[in-house]
């Protein structure tokens, strides 16, 4: 064991360390702290009849519970970690603060004690799979990966198992990154765009969180930035380190980007053809971006031939364009991971060459949802919507500029079932159907997870 991480878990021993949220994330965490001699509480919003079994496995580990609504002014605790959904300035933990109390979160511990090299990924859109893209190239080439982070992996109970030649990949939210002062020795920024508004005090709060990824690094350290995304590419001047861009519309000096149809590394000025865009077996231009980001990350580690390799056999993450079945000659998709309207636009909405059936709408994150319009005028004939975004994006439909009632049929439903059956209804052989909510799940479902799961249980079950 390194002698970091053996002071650190001496230094919790009869500690009494509170955890926020009793989630499948929180629990090994619970294990892990109560193992090493720490006093562990675990606290939640839901009573102990709504925690199911995370409650009893959480009391099973020796935990004390704080339920119910006021449960943050409750916390007696020397450290409390964080959940990454906790609003970082929430008035109960600023308190907390303010009295001397420790508060941290998993994936700021870890960063600490980690002992190998961090690859991070953060982003408005596509971060999960360009973390795993990355993850994925250095398991081919032969590497010792730990995958997690907001990727819903926790990396700190696998902490003891980490050596120097391995590596951690890691997706970071803004939630997470929003407390950070450490930064991984290779950072990516997808892009950026209005997200998570209904947390975040204003859009600056958010641009600057997502910062924190590279304002910590050093001159060994590398970053690597969306060149077409102004807001990404904005933050140019705060790296420290080696500069990476990618691009698909123009040629870089140091990073990848395409030339036609070619996807090429510029590593300062020396060009290498690596594949063509036809080789990469996820559908979609959002998804070459992602390989972008992914190669710049990788590239000096991971070689052109297994770069290739991976392109040509990952065939992507669950809920993210997933193909569900075809059934009365029209294929089902489930892209549930499309949480806000630049992920449905540059995601589902790009893949396919003729208008398609969505299935959209949500929790309300109070983002606008205005450019979206004129996009699915340009792509959708049928529009079925649910949740409390769907007026929005109805309204943003109908008040485009291209809006034509003979074009688009508009469906207002009030849960998945009928989403289904009136996709089922409405539709002719030769049709595509795809579940692109634009919207956060909360409301509706626990996470995009189980709602793109309960559409796939309902697409298959049609019979």
């Amino acid at each position: 064991m390194n002698t970091s991480l053996k002071g650190f878990f001496d230094y919790i021993k009869g500690k009494k360390v509170a955890f926020i949220g009793i989630g499948t994330s929180n629990l090994p965490l619970l294990k892990l702290f109560a193992e090493k001699g720490a006093r562990v509480i675990a606290c939640d919003r839901k009573d102990f009849e709504s925690l199911g079994g995370n409650g009893i496995m959480a009391r099973e580990y020796g935990a004390e519970l704080i339920l119910g609504e006021d449960y943050l002014s409750c916390i007696d605790a020397d450290i409390i970690f964080r959940s990454p959904g906790t609003p970082y300035y929430k008035e109960e933990l600023v308190r907390l603060r303010e009295n001397g109390k420790i508060l941290t979160s998993e994936m700021e511990v870890f960063f600490d004690l980690c002992p190998c090299k961090c690859i991070a990924v953060t982003g408005s859109d596509g971060k999960t799979t360009t973390t795993t893209i990355i993850s994925e190239m250095l398991k081919a080439a032969g590497k010792n990966v730990h995958l997690g982070g907001n990727i819903g992996n926790p990396l700190l109970p696998e902490i003891e198992s980490v050596r120097e030649d391995d590596f951690a990949v890691v997706e970071l939210s803004s939630f997470q990154l929003i407390s950070m002062r450490k930064s991984p020795d290779i950072a990516v920024v997808t892009n950026l765009a209005p997200n998570h508004l209904d947390i975040h005090k204003d859009m600056q709060e958010y641009v600057e969180s997502k910062k924190n990824i590279l304002l910590h690094q050093n001159a060994f350290s590398k970053a690597i930035l969306n060149l077409d995304n102004e807001i990404t590419n904005g933050f140019s001047d705060s790296v420290r380190g080696r500069l990476a861009k990618f691009s698909v519309k123009e040629e870089v000096f140091n990073g990848a980007f395409l030339r036609g149809t070619t996807v090429c590394y510029s590593d300062y000025g020396k060009v290498t053809e690596i594949m063509d865009i036809s080789d990469i077996k996820i559908p979609g231009m959002h998804n070459v971006e992602n390989y972008l980001a992914a190669i710049s990350a990788v590239w000096g580690i991971v070689d052109t031939e297994t770069i290739l390799s991976v392109a040509k056999s990952f065939g992507g993450v669950r809920h993210r364009a997933e193909y569900v079945r075809e059934y009365r000659g029209v294929k089902y998709f489930n892209d549930s991971i499309a949480s806000s309207p630049t992920r449905t636009a540059l995601g589902t909405l790009s893949l396919y060459d003729k208008k398609i059936a969505v299935i959209a709408g949500g929790y309300d994150k109070h983002i606008p949802y205005e450019p979206l319009g004129p996009v699915i005028n340009n792509k959708v004939k049928l529009l079925i919507l649910l949740g409390d975004t769907a007026p929005k994006i109805e309204a943003a439909v109908r008040n485009s500029d291209n809006y034509d009632e003979d074009a688009i049929k508009i469906i207002n439903v009030t849960n998945m079932e009928e989403a289904v059956a009136a996709a089922v209804e409405n539709t002719q052989p030769g049709d595509i159907v795809s579940l692109s909510p634009a919207s956060a799940s909360f409301g509706l479902y626990k996470n995009f997870e189980e709602r793109g799961n309960h559409f796939k249980s309902i697409v298959n079950a049609l019979v």
